[in-house]
């Protein structure tokens, strides 16, 4: 069923057939003349030779395990501000420039924060019985003076300031076990998952009700967030209280892990903005594996006295490190239309528990890939094709929206105090959305950062006009498996900086592998998670979306602007204003 669903509008058109959709229609948005919706035709114009060359490429002549090991066994993870993430910032430039691709540069998008990387951490129980516990440092946690030998005292999950009062005075040269012991399901589902035809159909089938939080989607208002990051920040203030007290150092449970894996990143920091100089963690904090922390928390539920050494050796390395995003591209050779833009990217930064294999590593290095496979075949694109491997992205899509901003258009933020005490990406917009020139020559962002699986199709972000274009560029791909296109939209990473201000941007459907229940955020983020096949295909398809877009007579066709400050405070249209707005922020999951 569902091939048949995602070839319905190229099976109905006649090869003949030339008529075009969409009246084209000129707005202004201040003061800049914009072209919101080109004449498109019905039938599209592939290359179905080049089709045939860009699979044997990447199938055949696949550099793609070669970018992963050097990315992810050589560099490691890549937390942004990080040393490593600037030798992986310098790798991918030069390696793109190597291919074959011009301008290979980097990008500033500002002043990110404190450097921090991670040396070593190690965690042993000593008492009531010595074991290695599985652990590391929290992300930019300070380092222990060396190794350190205490008795352990649990402290619950505290909420609110009245909380610490109990605890004053019991934390002296004590290491905290802090929080609740994760419930572990003894019968956990298998990691490894697919998605089959039903699934397809179930992601190709719009949810009237709205609810696309499977898509991370979240459609909440500004006070939920507002009230979200309190309870985020007053970590923040425990981990002060804990310091104040003198304890000499905190564990803390990793979410949402077994058999050994455990997720470390903006969950297990003791404050959201702990990576800020003004904002910088007063103690030093590792994380454990489920089974560990359940195991200590167990014996002092007991009364069973336990103590632990714990060496967390960690470095700072500066406090104003700048956030840069690798740029390249192959530009285009048409006159007309050279100056015009296709991009595709993923986020080059990780968390640190595993190397970043796939997330978003993989979806760098299918970019890089696919990048390669048309400089190798000496493809003259009519645009220019052009690769951002952005920065921040864990953090709020800093890099990408950092791009935007610089390229293409910005937009007022609420400054109220309430507003203030959230991060940017999810503040409330007041408007107005102001564009740039070059929001007009950009015609679409493709997206990867859904782990290492296959491409099995891609989200249309509700943009009806997209869908038959989409139908016939997949209609080729069918025995690699792409077959399916969604009106859904997605959220939680980089193309939704573009979308957000009126450019396409688009995330691919991808086959979830154990993403999510595994490598996401873990230890297990790591080159033994990713599948060659799966990757060699998801760089052939997105060539092949690049270079469909670039060579096209026109643009991809676009939604309507959005217009932020015709929204009330729950992001939805004021009545009569704006009657087929959409909200113009969709959020990060955390």
């Amino acid at each position: 069923m569902i091939l048949s669903i995602a070839s319905l509008h190229a099976s109905e058109v006649s090869a003949n057939d030339t008529r075009t959709s969409n009246k084209p229609a000129n707005v202004e948005i201040r003061g800049y003349a914009y072209d919101r919706a080109e004449p498109q035709p019905v039938t599209e114009s592939l290359d179905l030779d080049m089709y045939a060359r860009i699979r044997d490429e990447g199938f055949n002549h696949s550099h793609i395990m070669e970018y992963a090991s050097a990315l992810f066994d050589d560099i490691g993870p890549r937390l942004t501000g990080s040393p490593n993430l600037a030798k992986a910032n310098a790798w991918t430039r030069d390696q793109l420039t190597a291919m074959g691709c011009a301008n290979a540069h980097l990008e500033s998008w500002g002043d990110f924060g404190i450097g921090w990387r991670q040396i070593s951490t190690s965690v042993d129980m000593v008492k009531p019985d010595t074991a290695v516990f599985i652990a590391q440092a929290t992300p930019w946690s300070p380092a222990t003076q060396g190794v350190v030998t205490a008795e352990l005292i649990a402290v619950p999950q505290l909420k609110e300031e009245k909380d610490l009062d109990a605890w004053k005075g019991k934390l002296a040269g004590k290491i905290v076990l802090y929080g609740d012991s994760p419930k572990i399901n003894p019968g956990p589902e298998p990691l490894l998952q697919h998605y089959d035809e039903k699934n397809l159909l179930h992601i190709y089938q719009y949810p009237l009700d709205g609810d696309m939080q499977e898509q991370h989607v979240f459609s909440e208002g500004p006070k939920y967030w507002e009230d979200a990051f309190k309870k985020v920040n007053f970590r923040e203030r425990v981990a002060k209280f804990f310091a104040d007290e003198h304890a000499v150092a905190l564990l803390v449970p990793g979410w949402s892990g077994d058999g050994g894996i455990f997720r470390d990143d903006n969950g297990e920091q003791m404050g959201e903005k702990s990576y800020s100089p003004d904002h910088k963690q007063p103690i030093p904090s590792a994380v454990l594996s489920s089974e560990n922390f359940g195991r200590a928390g167990r014996l002092l539920g007991h009364d069973v006295p336990v103590t632990v050494s714990v060496a967390i050796n960690t470095e700072f390395t500066g406090d104003h490190e700048q956030g840069y995003n690798t740029i390249a591209e192959i530009r285009g050779d048409d006159p007309k239309l050279k100056d015009q833009v296709v991009m595709a990217g993923g986020h080059l930064d990780s968390w640190i528990a595993g190397t970043g294999a796939t997330d978003d590593g993989a979806g760098v290095i299918i970019a890089m890939e696919a990048m390669r496979i048309l400089t190798a075949l000496h493809v003259q694109p009519r645009r220019t094709i052009r690769i951002g491997l952005w920065s921040g992205e864990e953090q709020g899509e800093l890099g990408s929206a950092g791009y935007v901003h610089q390229h293409f258009a910005t937009v007022k933020l609420s400054t109220k105090p309430e507003e203030l005490v959230v991060p940017e990406y999810v503040r409330e917009w007041v408007g107005p959305l102001t564009v740039k020139p070059e929001h007009a020559l950009i015609s679409g962002y493709f997206n990867i950062d859904n782990g290492g699986g296959k491409l099995l199709g891609i989200y249309a972000e509700n943009s009806a006009a997209i869908v038959p274009i989409f139908s016939q560029w997949i209609a080729p791909l069918k025995d690699l498996g792409v077959t399916t296109i969604s009106m859904r939209n997605t959220g939680s990473t980089d193309h939704e900086s573009f979308d957000q201000v009126g450019i396409p941007g688009f995330q691919f459907i991808q086959d979830p592998r154990d993403y999510e229940t595994r490598s996401l955020h873990s230890n297990q983020d790591v080159y033994e998670r990713l599948s060659p096949p799966d990757l060699k295909q998801a760089a052939v398809v997105e060539a092949i979306f690049l270079y469909d877009t670039a060579m096209r007579d026109q643009m991809l066709p676009r939604k309507p602007l959005p217009q932020p400050e015709l929204f009330d405070k729950q992001r939805q249209p004021l009545k009569g204003l704006l009657p087929d707005a959409k909200p113009g922020e969709q959020h990060k999951s955390q």
